[in-house]
């Protein structure tokens, strides 16, 4: 498995995205625009693309589902609690519990499934994946929208209830599940189609986040930064191999949920964070710090379960 091959080119796009906005490429009010672009058209497409290819009728152990479901909660119950104890302030505080448990999983998390497991352990992540992105895209946006800035919208429960029923990540993520689970091929249209706008969602997205880096605020706030990565890198795979492993799980078995739940913070949650008004400049830091360390924190925990 050779992670520094992953993680070089999503920085090599993201550094691109910065030169573009240093040298007038990218001008400030285009990002808003190309960001509602990623949000509501490109992402979804990738997920439903990617989940409603994957065959949910084939052998998978539940248990590990239920395990690794369990750790994602956990870790976000940890993160609110450890922000609301550091006084973490209302606008960030949203972002910074997402940026804790909400993993990379389309870009990072699967290609290393596919590159250290094959296919067979590719099929099986691709399977937990789908499960993981619901909960992890509704627990992101019920932490946003409970730490709205407005508090007409924090006092309004239906508003957020209709929210995250509406939210397009999750909506794509059920309607890949629900597809998924007919049997029926994607007709070739339709495929084509989607794997073209997919290909458009991660590069767009990274180009998006290197033209918003702030690296002041990454300074400023080093140490936030630094508690969500410890919980997104450290806390959750390790609370997750724990369980596995307590539960009796074979390691062929739960090792495609290990490597999801190693993941980095997710490019989404930048996205996310500027659509409902969390603190993008975090989400940036977040995002780059947590991906830089996975290289190693990949290599750790992947040697510890074997």
């Amino acid at each position: 498995m050779n992670i520094i091959s992953t993680i070089i080119p999503i920085f090599a796009v993201i550094i691109l995205g910065w030169l573009a906005r240093w040298k007038g490429f990218i001008q400030p009010n285009f990002l808003a625009p190309a960001n509602r672009l990623v949000y509501y058209l490109a992402i979804p497409a990738m997920i439903f693309h990617l989940i409603s290819k994957a065959s949910l009728k084939a052998q998978f152990d539940s248990l590990v589902l239920a395990i690794t479901l369990l750790s994602v909660i956990a870790v976000f119950a940890v993160s609110w609690s450890t922000g609301w104890m550091i006084r973490v302030e209302r606008k960030q505080l949203g972002t910074f519990i997402q940026c804790s448990f909400h993993g990379n999983l389309g870009y990072i998390g699967l290609a290393v499934a596919y590159y250290h497991l094959g296919n067979q352990g590719f099929v099986r992540a691709g399977i937990l994946a789908g499960f993981i992105m619901i909960l992890q895209n509704l627990l992101a946006v019920v932490a946003l929208q409970f730490n709205a800035e407005s508090t007409t919208l924090r006092k309004n429960r239906r508003d957020i209830f209709f929210r995250i029923l509406g939210n397009p990540v999750i909506v794509s993520a059920l309607a890949g599940i629900l597809y998924s689970l007919t049997g029926l091929a994607v007709p070739l249209i339709v495929d084509r189609s989607l794997a073209i706008l997919s290909g458009l969602a991660l590069p767009m997205a990274l180009l998006i986040i290197g033209a918003s880096l702030s690296f002041e605020m990454m300074q400023l706030r080093m140490l936030r930064v630094l508690s969500t990565a410890g919980m997104k890198l450290i806390l959750l795979p390790g609370l997750g191999l724990v369980l596995y492993r307590l539960c009796g799980s074979a390691f062929q078995d739960y090792l495609p949920g290990l490597i999801l739940l190693a993941s980095p913070s997710a490019t989404l949650t930048y996205i996310m964070a500027k659509e409902m008004k969390g603190d993008t400049d975090f989400a940036v830091a977040a995002i780059s710090i947590s991906t830089i360390l996975s290289a190693i924190t990949f290599s750790i925990w992947l040697m510890i379960a074997g």
